[in-house]
């Protein structure tokens, strides 16, 4: 059987899980707090409490998701069966956390930190498996490359979908009258989208790459190699820095257009006899989503020109000189904003199908070196590290407000505004810096896993000759 090569159905197929998880995340990331306010009935305070416990457990439920997974032994593979058995559970939860019972406040808080939690360690058990499935599917480094981008622009796809859904139909199905049906009536439409989704990824998808050793699985032995890991925790490094880096630009941006460009700042234009207009706020997130996709498909075109590893230098070099010079800016200059918004949003959609890429890379380096492969937990401690970082720009973005003296709603001191540049500026050129420090000492160039991707070949193809 050919390990290396994917069609494009199945690229499809792998691009779907993404889509079906991306709905859910950007629906709990961009609405979820205001459904718990606005339409459920908790504080918000109380509400923000549950995200920081449920977030930190969760980011601990991977490495164990995905020590499962690594165990998983079925007639469809390792890690595809998540997307069949884990799909209805998923969807359940999911109507169920936007759920709102007739119960006391206290009630109400109670039933939410029960069903987030279960929320987000079903989101764990189906994605996880889904995102160490693309270690599994093919053993060429540039088929991987492409998978990821597939990946990426579905999912990217899924959460326009969401975005662009979720208020129209919250509206038709309950209306100012009843939100809470309109929510949960939405959101059954989302989970059974998700859960089809789910079903032909598990569909389309193959699992080819089998470990040379299966048999033998160690826990012990397998986090030794992990933390002996040299090219992982150099990835790791990088890949934390860069989320930082956009963590700090998305939290910073709606404040740099209200308190710093003018919160009255709108951008109008005429299509056909229709006058449009936009804040520039919403314009300059379209922007950014659409820049994403564009550098997403620019990934794999120049990785295979010029390698992984150059690429993420090129483009995390090109994001930091940018960075910067957005520090020039004022008000007056809302044209080359965009344009900036642009150019260096491409380059941070191009960083996340290399990063998923170089972790297959990664399970491949630990098998030929240790004999071992745990494609599932590599993947899972990823995941969890780069929850982490989300977790530490977001909680930075809080921070350096405060720290700048920061006021809602009040117009804003020369100290305040400062922070504000520099959120979309100096502080997340810190980040890409950081990256392009660790991504330098990379050991994995294209000519060593070129050698370790042959020897490999070799003997899986040795193991399966003595089984016949």
């Amino acid at each position: 059987m050919n390990s290396k090569k994917i069609s494009f159905k199945e690229k499809v197929g792998y691009g779907l899980g993404d889509a079906a998880s991306s709905m859910f995340w950007k629906l709990f990331s961009m609405y979820l707090l205001i459904f718990y306010t606005d339409v459920f009935g908790i504080s918000a305070a109380a509400a923000g409490t549950m995200f920081l416990i449920t977030r930190i457990w969760d980011s601990f439920c991977d490495p164990v998701v995905g020590v499962i997974a690594d165990r998983t032994n079925s007639k469809w593979g390792k890690f595809r069966p998540y997307l069949l058995w884990v799909a209805i559970p998923f969807a359940v939860i999911a109507v169920f956390t936007f759920y709102t019972p007739s119960i006391s406040e206290s009630g109400k808080l109670i039933y939410a930190y029960i069903t987030y939690s279960l929320m987000m360690m079903i989101y764990s058990l189906i994605n996880v498996p889904y995102a160490s499935l693309m270690g599994v599917m093919s053993s060429d480094r540039m088929e991987r490359t492409a998978l990821s981008s597939y990946r990426m622009v579905f999912a990217f796809a899924g959460s326009l979908l969401a975005l662009a859904l979720i208020e129209p139909l919250t509206d038709v199905l309950g209306g100012e009258s009843n939100p809470q049906k309109g929510w949960f009536f939405s959101i059954v439409i989302f989970a059974a989208i998700a859960s089809v989704f789910f079903w032909l990824c598990f569909s389309w998808t193959k699992e080819r790459v089998r470990p040379v050793n299966e048999n033998g699985q160690d826990l012990k032995e397998d986090m030794k190699n992990l933390l002996s890991n040299r090219p992982w925790w150099i990835l790791l490094g990088a890949g934390i820095s860069a989320l930082i880096f956009n963590s700090i630009r998305d939290g910073g941006a709606a404040f740099y257009f209200k308190y710093y460009i003018g919160r009255d700042s709108n951008f109008d234009f005429e299509f056909g006899t229709t006058q449009i207009n936009l804040s520039l706020t919403t314009l300059y997130l379209v922007l950014g989503q659409a820049a994403n996709i564009i550098g997403v498909i620019m990934a794999t075109p120049i990785s295979a020109r010029i390698g992984k590893k150059n690429t993420f230098l090129l483009v995390m070099s090109i994001a930091t000189v940018l960075s910067l010079l957005f520090y020039l800016f004022t008000s007056e200059h809302v044209m080359w904003i965009m344009v900036f918004q642009l150019l260096i949003s491409v380059c941070a959609g191009c960083i996340f199908p290399l990063l998923w890429s170089m972790y297959a890379d990664i399970a491949d380096y630990s098998e030929w070196k240790n004999g071992r492969r745990a494609t599932g937990l590599i993947f899972s401690s990823s995941s969890m590290s780069q929850k982490f970082g989300w977790t530490i720009g977001g909680a930075a973005t809080g921070w350096l407000l405060g720290y700048y003296g920061f006021q809602a709603n009040v117009e804003q001191t020369e100290s305040a505004q400062l922070g504000i540049r520099l959120m979309l500026s100096f502080l997340p050129a810190i980040g890409t810096l950081l990256s392009v420090a660790f991504i330098a000492f990379y050991p994995l160039t294209e000519d060593k896993l070129q050698r370790i991707e042959n020897e490999l070949e070799e003997k899986r193809n040795s193991h399966i000759e003595l089984e016949i």
